[in-house]
């Protein structure tokens, strides 16, 4: 085996369903395997490493574009996986290869070690205190990356490149912010090398929801055969990376992927439509018992909610795409009925989501002299689901590193409640914080819906609302 040109950490069904489909592409269409994948997980989910490795890194991508109509691709551009999680050496003696010219990224927001800012590290998350004492044995992604990048400069070899492959803004700058705040701790003699070390940005697009039986069934009526591996994705593909590669790339541009100077307005767009109205879909969806991103589209309530956040966010978003056509492209897509995309898996995390999401766009439109009704109703849905009940009582479990912060806002003072909320500086940008049009719009929004007395009630309240 022809040692890999690529190591990716984060080896979750994202990967698989999107950069690893196209590193697919450009080997069936090249015969070229210099490009291939090793990927690895150094957290959790050790299980999809030793499924891989049994399966000889093969697996299936079936794609739908609805529940009557699919394609299927077969990948096997990755040729090793790791699990990390015990120890780095073999991930760290990956990374030293001469053969490695990228490393990919998909760890979500918090795999970053920074505080939501992005401009410093968060030292209360565990693995970044670990690495902020020591580098031997590396704790974070940063630091992990830091050591090889180290290592590299001991050995005489070039930097690999660092592409970040998750839905944050900057996510190039962000990477390395985080690598070079522990090399000025730890090896500060490194510092000009390590300026030079490439961190493209990318902008990635597509829905891979997680898998459960019921879609390992239909995909096996569409395969022929059992896949224990597959993953179910919409037919719809983006990738839009950053033209920053010292030692190489693949010819991406020949699959599909946009290649630019900067990523940024893809990147606003990207996360303020479609990213944004997912998380109202969420928490506005998840509140009137819906389960589904495709169940939430399909009530006009909620549609006609999304159709107002869309026609108040598009001012705030410059790129030569047409807006109205992309937004109309995201209804059909939401619509898709074959992917069972689960509320619950998006609303996930939400404190780490929604400054990017809508309260960027909230600080823009006020510096422009506009309000952002549509955003202090999200707002408001998502202080709601941080009381991990809806209005039947029936307790849900709310994912969020800020859960119980967040939970200990909840009071029946309302503008105390949005007062404490709105604190909150790890999410709450200061020009929101201080905007005064904004908290009272989300005091007396959440007044309303705080007032339904049955499901009824709050459909009317929304309505009204919408």
């Amino acid at each position: 085996m022809q040692a890999p040109g690529i190591v990716h950490i984060g080896l979750g069904a994202f990967h698989r369903g999107h950069q690893a489909v196209y590193l697919q592409s450009y080997r069936s269409r090249t015969g070229d395997t210099r490009w291939d994948i090793c990927a690895a997980n150094i957290r959790s989910n050790r299980a999809i490493c030793d499924a891989l490795n049994t399966a000889n890194h093969r697996y299936s991508v079936v794609a739908y574009q609805d529940s009557q109509s699919a394609s299927v691709t077969q990948v096997g551009s990755i040729v090793e996986a790791l699990f990390a999680g015990e120890s780095r050496d073999e991930l760290l003696a990956r990374l030293c290869l001469p053969s490695v010219a990228i490393v990919t990224l998909t760890v979500t927001e918090k795999g970053y070690g920074l505080k939501p800012s992005g401009l410093e590290l968060n030292m209360d998350d565990p693995a970044i205190a670990a690495d902020w004492v020591a580098l031997d044995e590396p704790q974070s992604v940063p630091g992990l990356l830091l050591l090889a990048l180290l290592r590299r400069r001991e050995r005489g070899l070039d930097a690999f490149a660092v592409l970040s492959c998750d839905n944050i803004p900057h996510n190039g700058a962000r990477v390395r912010t985080a690598v070079m705040a522990l090399a000025q701790r730890h090896a500060p003699e490194a510092c000009s090398w390590l300026a030079g070390v490439a961190f493209p940005s990318s902008m990635v697009d597509r829905i891979v929801p997680a898998v459960d039986e019921a879609a390992l069934s239909r995909a096996e009526s569409i395969l022929g055969f059992r896949d224990e591996l597959a993953i179910i994705t919409e037919q719809f593909s983006q990738w839009v990376v950053e033209d920053n590669f010292p030692q190489g790339r693949p010819d991406w541009e020949q699959d599909g992927v946009t290649m630019v100077a900067s990523v940024a307005s893809y990147e606003t767009m990207k996360l303020r439509l479609l990213n944004g109205a997912h998380s109202i879909l969420a928490y506005a969806g998840l509140m009137l018992g819906h389960s589904t991103v495709d169940q939430a589209v399909a009530d006009p309530i909620l549609r006609t909610l999304v159709r107002a956040y869309f026609a108040e966010t598009i001012p705030t978003i410059s790129v030569d795409v047409d807006l109205n056509a992309y937004c109309e492209a995201l209804l059909v897509r939401f619509a898709n009925d074959s992917l069972n995309h689960r509320l619950a898996q998006i609303a996930m995390d939400g404190s780490q989501k929604i400054p990017q999401r809508w309260l960027n766009g909230v600080t823009e439109r006020a510096a422009q002299g506009k309000d952002s009704p549509v955003a202090a109703l999200a707002f408001a849905c998502w202080l709601i689901h941080h009381r991990g009940s809806p209005l039947d009582g029936t307790p849900y479990p709310v994912n969020d590193p800020l859960s119980d912060h967040m939970a200990s806002c909840v009071n029946e003072d309302l503008a105390m409640w949005v007062e404490q909320a709105l604190a909150v500086s790890a999410v709450v940008p200061t020009a929101v914080a201080s905007d005064t049009a904004f908290k009272k719009a989300v005091i007396a929004l959440l007044d309303a819906l705080m007032g339904a007395t049955s499901e009824a009630d709050l459909r009317a309240r929304l309505d009204r609302l919408c």
